[in-house]
């Protein structure tokens, strides 16, 4: 397990707030149920649902932001697992830009990649493999989105949702795999020790001009949009 818990340039969990935050939530303290259990929560319902200016930002970044997506909310759930003595990894894939729609609207929805690179983590616990997913959206955000949907009782597809069941996804971790976005997924790149080793090989694809155009414009009214819809 020793290289599912390694630091890395992304996964810097030597960081001082990194500690400082562990210290101050007390997880070393807790048994290895209740430690995943409660970083897992944190990480989804504390670091709020938004969109950073890149993938690659380290976990000391994402934290300082407070807020994050799929990939960028996972490097900070690894660094603290792995911080923690919890051995992790990541997963790759792409999801379908449509997921995403209401999230994103307008002429950043139009131009936005068909082909969304997506990812989640895979935790090591009692001897299983856990797909965690689920943490990608703060609860307070979800339950907007049920309340501004009460007619919904299937399966639901948008604002960054892809699920079978919408009033009753699996989120909460309880000895069991968490999803959101699964059903949203197209591309399946594999498992990766690290997300540094994910993202040498993927990546999201997009020109020079949309990147700089999404950096400094789009994600900025993609979280005004987020926003607006948890308040």
């Amino acid at each position: 397990m020793e290289q599912y818990l390694r630091e890395t340039q992304m996964l810097d969990y030597s960081n001082k707030s990194i500690q400082e935050l562990i210290e101050k939530q007390g997880w070393r303290n807790l048994d290895e149920y209740q430690r995943l259990k409660a970083i897992y929560n944190y990480i989804r319902d504390e670091i709020l649902f938004g969109y950073n200016i890149d993938d690659c930002i380290p976990a000391s970044k994402v934290l300082a932001d407070g807020y994050g997506q799929c990939n960028t909310k996972g490097t900070l759930f690894m660094a603290l697992l792995r911080s923690c003595g919890i051995p992790c990894r990541v997963h790759g894939f792409t999801i379908d830009k449509k997921l995403q729609e209401g999230a994103m609207t307008g002429f950043v929805y139009r131009n936005a990649p068909q082909n969304v690179f997506h990812s989640w983590v895979e935790v090591y616990f009692e001897g299983i493999w856990y797909e965690l997913e689920a943490f990608i959206l703060d609860r307070a955000y979800l339950e907007k989105l049920q309340e501004m949907n009460p007619d919904c009782s299937g399966a639901f597809c948008g604002y960054g949702v892809a699920v079978t069941d919408f009033r009753n996804p699996v989120i909460d971790f309880d000895r069991n795999n968490t999803y959101i976005q699964s059903e949203g997924i197209n591309q399946d790149f594999g498992i990766y020790d690290c997300p540094d080793e994910l993202l040498k090989e993927h990546h999201q694809e997009m020109t020079a001009l949309k990147a700089f155009a999404y950096r400094n414009l789009g994600r900025h009214l993609m979280n005004r949009n987020v926003r607006k819809i948890r308040n």
